[in-house]
């Protein structure tokens, strides 16, 4: 049974920083592209950050520069490193992979207030 774990949400003051984790049992992240994705209320689920099998990482132009994807294969663990954070980075985050991104996380929530 495959299983992701996302931790490390909370509340966080603008220009702060978080580093959120994704743990999986059942599935490899060094087999597929694992991607990072947030949910505002009212908006539609976006890609904030990818990484291949291979280890390519990718982001949109909202988080580039701010954000680092990174996996620990030997932990079986991919982070999500978020710096300067702002209001409007604000959501739920998951994490996603498998074979056609098949399995989610359950979510953990960001908030960027001051």
């Amino acid at each position: 049974q495959v299983q992701l774990v996302e931790s490390g949400g909370g509340l966080v003051q603008p220009g702060g920083s978080l580093r959120l984790s994704c743990a999986a049992s059942g599935v490899f992240f060094s087999v597929y592209t694992t991607g990072w994705y947030r949910q505002a209320p009212g908006k539609q689920r976006e890609l904030v950050a990818v990484i291949t099998s291979g280890g390519s990482t990718n982001y949109p132009d909202s988080v580039k520069g701010r954000f680092t994807i990174s996996r620990d294969n030997a932990k079986n663990t991919v982070y999500l490193q978020m710096n300067s954070l702002k209001s409007e980075d604000t959501a739920v985050y998951y994490c996603n992979t498998g074979h056609g991104g098949r399995y989610w996380g359950q979510g953990t929530q960001v908030t960027v207030s001051s």
